[in-house]
């Protein structure tokens, strides 16, 4: 037995609407007795699909004894499913930045003869890799500085990792420990001129556009982000359209989900490039 992450069923929130289910792969999740319940510590993986899926906010991560995770075990389960089940499984290991486990299950199904087409694992020549070159999960410890126009001095950029889009982040990557959140809806940084020094220094970025990106997923990769690091605080950065103020609600509440007290601000940018009081 070793100690490693894993979902922690409420069930006294959980009402057994089983919208948890669809999203976990590994079929870890069953509803027994009118509640969700997790059927095998070894196939659950800890990322936590599941959690965003949840109305009740009944799914959380604990840190508990468990058998170690087996990806090949778990392979062997999901390849009964078919390929649909194998793709989400692939899926989701590749989005949550799994390289090991990724290239674990590739080479099951290649050892099995089972071909899988999945267009978001990267192939490079021979080797498949879990996550594409853009999407590959860095801190930038020297950044290259801008131009000031007007005063052709030099501006450095603030950004201090990669990748920024919200879906492609890691929800455990490294640099999430201890850090301040900015959430900046995508239109943000290009109306607000000051946007790196004023608001970007010292925190770790993460954008989506809250019209026409998933929601969904937004709130379970959030939920993942908050409940499995020691976020010191969030802020959210929005232009002032109606449109862009749907991500508001869902930061709220997969930071009441999260159980935890972190400081939340909220910034509303002008079309014209200002702050509103």
């Amino acid at each position: 037995m070793v100690k490693r992450k894993i979902i922690n069923i409420d069930e006294e929130k959980c009402n057994g609407c089983a919208l948890c289910i669809p999203n976990c792969p590994e079929g870890a999740i069953q509803i027994i007795d009118q509640k969700a319940r997790l059927i095998s510590d070894l196939f659950c993986d800890g990322l936590g699909a599941c959690i965003g899926h949840c109305p009740q906010g009944a799914i959380t991560i604990e840190d508990r004894q468990a058998q170690p995770y087996d990806e090949k075990k778990v392979m062997a389960n999901i390849i009964k499913q078919g390929p649909n089940v194998i793709k989400a499984h692939l899926r989701h290991l590749k989005e949550h930045g799994e390289s090991v486990y990724l290239k674990q299950a590739m080479d099951f199904l290649k050892e099995n003869k089972i071909n899988i087409i999945l267009d978001e694992v990267c192939s490079t020549g021979n080797h498949i890799t879990a996550v594409c070159p853009g999407s590959r999960p860095m801190e930038l410890r020297k950044q290259q500085p801008g131009r000031d126009a007007d005063s052709n001095l030099h501006v450095d950029s603030e950004l201090s990792q990669w990748p920024v889009q919200l879906r492609l982040v890691p929800a455990l990557a490294p640099y999430f420990q201890g850090a301040h959140l900015l959430i900046a809806a995508d239109c943000v940084p290009f109306a607000y001129a000051d946007f790196h020094q004023d608001m970007l220094k010292g925190k770790i970025l993460l954008v989506g556009c809250p019209k026409l990106d998933d929601l969904l997923l937004y709130k379970a990769k959030l939920g993942q982000i908050l409940a499995g690091n020691d976020i010191k605080s969030v802020t959210y950065a929005h232009m002032e359209v109606p449109c862009c103020f749907g991500l508001l609600p869902v930061i709220e509440e997969a930071i009441r989900a999260s159980g935890k007290h972190i400081p939340f601000k909220n910034i509303t940018i002008s079309i014209k490039g200002e702050k509103v009081k």
